[in-house]
């Protein structure tokens, strides 16, 4: 299948009243397709690993053509440098979320990721690294080491004054996903969170949302980490 197959495919499978929710998410009306992502996922399943391909339809610009790419590239051959290069051409948090649990999270270089990232002032790849640290901790669970756990809190501490909504939000989810990994690790997150609260407004923010969710994580027999008592399978645990 070639990229103007693709396209026609893509071109199939658009929508304008879903268009509409990709133009809200940031992306120019000219750069979207209105394609669903479950869609663009059975296309990717049909044409496989292509690295050579997802380059062609990434370098397009149009915001379904990058996420397909996102599923074609070849995740043991990618580099670090292409991808800072992807990177670099993200516009949206969908677009950096998809990346993050898609692609980086499955190469072995993942954690150097998060440790650099973090530290950029760049909108999408400071919010990367979080989204990161939360797919690496779902990836591991309770396998995750505990001198990697505390890394990221560190990072936690030293970020959460961001007030950009796209990275707080995922600093959030970050120190959520902390708590879920069991008991322990629950209390210790809820500690964190008050002392992110009494820091200061935009550390504040991220305590007290995390809070929302660490305050009522429960042990469900049929998962392996923490879920929220307010959550489909957490409310016969309350």
């Amino acid at each position: 299948m070639d990229i103007n197959e693709i396209r026609g495919i893509l071109n199939e499978l658009s929508d304008e009243k879903y268009k509409k929710n990709v133009i809200r998410l940031g992306i120019p009306k000219d750069k979207a397709l209105g394609v669903r992502t479950g869609d663009i996922r059975k296309l990717a399943r049909k044409i496989r690993t292509n690295h050579k391909l997802a380059w062609e339809l990434w370098q397009s610009g149009v915001h379904e053509e990058k996420i397909l790419a996102v599923l074609l590239f070849d995740k043991k051959d990618i580099t670090y440098q292409e991808i800072e290069s992807l990177m670099h051409d993200v516009n949206s948090w969908d677009l950096c979320d998809h990346i993050c649990k898609n692609l980086i999270i499955k190469t072995s270089f993942a954690a150097d990721i998060i440790k650099s990232w973090s530290k950029q002032s760049s909108l999408y790849f400071r919010r990367a690294a979080f989204v990161l640290m939360t797919a690496e901790m779902v990836k591991k669970r309770e396998k995750i080491e505990p001198e990697q756990v505390e890394l990221y809190i560190e990072k936690i501490k030293e970020c959460a004054n961001d007030t950009r909504p796209h990275v707080r939000k995922a600093i959030s989810w970050a120190l959520r996903e902390i708590g879920k990994i069991n008991y322990d690790y629950q209390e210790k997150a809820i500690l964190v969170a008050y002392e992110l609260i009494e820091e200061g407004k935009a550390s504040a923010w991220v305590g007290k949302n995390a809070l929302k969710e660490l305050e009522t994580l429960v042990k469900v027999d049929e998962r392996g980490r923490l879920l929220s008592s307010d959550s489909k399978m957490g409310r016969k645990y309350k």
